[in-house]
């Protein structure tokens, strides 16, 4: 007997299907076929929901990024952290090695799954920028931080982060990976106007390469 599900059950499904595939078949070698067959649907149920694989590869990175959002937003919110402690702790629960795990994340990091990683990087940087320049903005408010260009600086910080830190963009070696991490976090003092060595204690704490 054909199996009838509500529209936000079925959606939900195909989306974490395709995640899961994406992760053990590859993004480039999954068809629509492999994730079709895994639920065991027709191909006009799946277009129903979405218009191509790539846009199922949309939803399951906004997924992600919702994930990391409700984490990010409940740090903004807490009354009981200072500007610098939610600016760390923001960093903290963004880590997408974390939320993507290993596997998934050594997929991305293949030459075929470029779009899939491209679309991940940009993703986390447009989720970021919004709270952290939030935060920068409270800090400044509160004479914490000093900061002409809050937005401006965030994303500069964020994307530069992203692609260095990154292993499956650059190579680096892992002490200089720790120069450089170390190198970031300094020129994030600076953009922000805190003094020297305010944040890298902790940030060392909690970020070892």
């Amino acid at each position: 007997m054909r199996i009838v599900k509500e529209h936000d059950e079925r959606k939900n499904e195909i989306i974490d299907t395709a995640a899961m595939l994406f992760e053990s078949k590859g993004y480039e070698q999954c068809s629509v076929n492999d994730i079709l067959t895994a639920i065991g649907i027709a191909k006009g149920t799946f277009y129903h929901y979405f218009k191509s694989k790539e846009e199922v590869l949309d939803a399951v990175i906004a997924k992600m990024m919702d994930q990391i959002t409700q984490q990010v937003r409940s740090v903004e919110a807490d009354p009981g952290l200072s500007p610098e402690e939610k600016l760390l702790q923001v960093f903290l629960a963004a880590r997408t090695k974390e939320k993507l795990g290993d596997v998934l994340l050594e997929e991305m990091h293949k030459t075929e799954n470029a779009l899939m990683h491209q679309k991940a990087l940009v993703s986390l940087v447009n989720t970021l920028t919004p709270v952290l320049t939030g935060i920068v903005e409270t800090g400044i408010q509160a004479g914490v931080f000093t900061c002409a260009y809050p937005e401006q600086y965030v994303q500069i910080f964020l994307a530069s982060a992203s692609t260095l830190l990154d292993e499956g963009i650059f190579q680096i070696e892992p002490e200089k990976t720790q120069k450089l991490f170390d190198a970031m976090i300094l020129m994030l003092e600076k953009m922000l106007g805190v003094e020297e060595g305010h944040f890298l204690a902790v940030t060392r704490e909690h970020w070892k390469f």
